[in-house]
């Protein structure tokens, strides 16, 4: 059951997007642009535009989630293409990375306003995002992207209590992030080490594990799982399997973080 004042804020967000009138949306198939995608096809229709960027940093199940809950919807649905490695400041990976890679976004969307017939773009940034380092939302800012669930006043907890409301089959979903993040600061990106980190990430998936990240140390694959998961880790024939199975994708070393997973974990180098 919703509460009063989630209810307040869905019927705010409802009005925000009433009164865009047409709306591009950076759709990733994560909670928050799902809810956005949701509100804006219930109250515009066809002046809604999902699209999603297909990039190198993009896992493929990732893209493949964002297809079928835009389905789902019943959602107009775009894939462009982009490609980031392209960009020599994202490759070098300092502490402005995000803020080339949605540059580059959000550059190519506002190139689809006209187009594509949109007024506007839009993001799914929430309200417990600003009080994070970043500096992705300096990007959107500079292009006039809006964030609805910030003019909602909508947190990440309710974000998610409000997809399960609305019967969102991917309320529950893990947070995700782009396989760049995989990468420690400093070291430059390269397709090679982006497909290694998404190989080794749907190893770990298909055993069973929901939040994982694959960190990439040269040589070194350093697992971070939801720490209520480290009982399946510990299964010695599990390790065994997983170990033998990453470095044949092409790690020397395998490790686990014993911190466990946590969004944005990775700070070394």
């Amino acid at each position: 059951m919703m509460t009063e004042p989630l209810q307040d804020k869905l019927t705010t967000l409802r009005r925000l997007m009433s009164d865009m009138r047409s709306v591009l949306i950076a759709f990733s198939g994560g909670i928050d642009s799902t809810v956005v995608l949701k509100i804006a096809q219930e109250q515009l229709g066809k002046q809604a535009l999902a699209v999603t960027a297909v990039s190198p940093t993009f896992p493929s199940i990732e893209l493949d989630g964002a297809k079928q809950v835009a389905a789902e919807i019943g959602a107009r649905h775009e894939l462009v293409h982009t490609d980031q490695l392209e960009i020599a400041a994202f490759v070098q990976n300092d502490a402005a990375r995000c803020f080339h890679c949605k540059t580059d976004l959000y550059q190519l969307l506002s190139g689809l306003r006209e187009p594509r017939a949109s007024l506007w773009v839009a993001d799914g940034t929430n309200l417990d995002d600003l009080g994070d380092d970043r500096p992705g939302i300096k990007a959107a800012r500079e292009w006039g992207v809006r964030s609805p669930l910030v003019e909602a006043a909508l947190t990440k907890s309710e974000v998610r209590a409000l997809a399960q409301s609305l019967g969102l089959s991917n309320w529950d979903k893990p947070a995700a992030a782009c396989l760049s993040s995989r990468i420690p600061r400093g070291i430059p990106i390269t397709i090679e080490k982006l497909r290694r980190v998404e190989e080794a990430e749907d190893i770990l998936q298909a055993e069973g594990f929901r939040h994982v990240r694959v960190r990439e140390h040269g040589e070194i694959a350093r697992i971070e799982v939801g720490p209520e998961e480290f009982s399946l880790l510990n299964q010695p024939d599990k390790r065994a399997h997983i170990s033998a199975r990453l470095r044949k994708a092409g790690f020397r070393f395998v490790c686990v973080d014993l911190e466990g997973y946590r969004p944005g974990g990775i700070s070394l180098g």
